[in-house]
């Protein structure tokens, strides 16, 4: 065996079964429960879709709240199968949707609010600008100025009679303008927004179902025992590109205003976008001086009994049915 495949190769097999071995913990990691047509960072999952999901966990699975993987991990007595359900954002359909299925399967979840836009109808830049580009459609050149430099793209055709081309290069204006707006400081992005804004169709501008919950909404949504809120920044910036100052000032602050709202501590956070390019050690420094218990990343993993509890990987849950779910469970080995 050492022979035919080296002692390198012989050493990630024994490491592969020793992972087989190990409890590990899935975070699963939503952001809406909605059958919304627009939804170009496949962030939805369909009511009928998460109920099937949560049906596969009840009879899988070991589902567990964040707080008390927390302690477990503290422990180092990891549970078996266990899963934890978490939704980024805060939108206003994890409310109507997401918690009364919740609470039909007795399943315990974490929602980590982006607390900007709390009581505004408001809705994120990335979905207000796929609104704005479909406004746009029926001009020919688009030019805008971003961060100094001016940008211009050619619209024509976008309303012609051949729509798959058409919804292609939409698509790809779209793609292209999310990637240009990502880094940019909240005030210089809603500047472009604000660009686009001017002699848009105020009738599309309406398309407000993707807002982030009221303050009553939130208050709801933590009331009982099921759902626990998180901060995830006042503006879900890019904190890796922010100043240390207006890094702490975005935890902290979203820390506050939520316990303020809930009158109760909140000590989970998740970083905006999440990926290990999106925050940084001195991020990591300054959710453990806001006395966070732990936060999550977008790191795609399971959780082992020696993860840090402020960068817990989660992976990804797409609109998949039933049996695609329990597939991606037992692909984890955690069904």
């Amino acid at each position: 065996m050492l022979k035919s495949c080296g002692l390198d190769e012989f050493g990630r097999i024994a490491q592969w079964l020793k992972n087989k071995r190990r409890s590990r913990v899935l975070i699963l990691q939503y952001h809406r429960v909605a059958d919304d047509i627009r939804d170009p960072h496949a962030l939805c999952v369909s009511r009928q879709h998460f109920s099937e999901h949560l049906e596969v966990l009840r009879q899988r699975c070991h589902p567990i709240s964040l707080q008390k993987l927390v302690k477990a991990i503290q422990d180092r007595n990891l549970p078996k199968r266990a899963v934890v359900i978490t939704f980024d954002d805060g939108y206003a359909d994890n409310f109507y949707n997401a918690k009364p299925i919740l609470e039909r399967y007795d399943i315990p979840a974490t929602i980590f609010v982006v607390t900007g836009h709390i009581g505004t109808r408001q809705e994120f830049w990335w979905d207000e600008l796929e609104v704005l580009l479909e406004s746009k459609a029926r001009l020919g050149l688009l030019c805008l100025e971003i961060a100094g430099k001016v940008y211009k793209w050619r619209l024509g055709g976008l309303c012609q009679a051949r729509s798959i081309l058409n919804a292609r290069m939409q698509q790809n204006l779209y793609r292209s303008l999310y990637r240009l707006l990502r880094p940019l400081s909240e005030d210089e992005r809603q500047r472009v927004l604000r660009q686009l804004r001017q002699s848009s169709n105020k009738q599309l501008l309406e398309y407000s179902v993707r807002r982030v919950v009221s303050k009553d909404e939130l208050f709801n949504l933590a009331n009982g025992n099921l759902v626990e809120i998180g901060a995830h920044t006042v503006t879900h910036p890019v904190l890796s590109m922010l100043p240390l100052t207006d890094q702490r000032r975005e935890i902290q602050e979203s820390k506050i205003y939520l316990e303020n709202v809930l009158g109760r501590p909140v000590t989970s956070f998740a970083y905006p976008f999440g990926l290990p390019s999106d925050y940084t050690a001195e991020t990591v420094a300054v959710v453990q001086e806001a006395k966070f218990d732990c936060a999550c990343s977008s790191s795609v993993g399971p959780v082992w009994q020696d993860s840090n509890l402020f960068e817990l990987p989660r992976v990804p849950i797409l609109d998949w049915n039933g049996d695609i779910f329990t597939w991606i469970l037992k692909w984890w080995s955690c069904a």
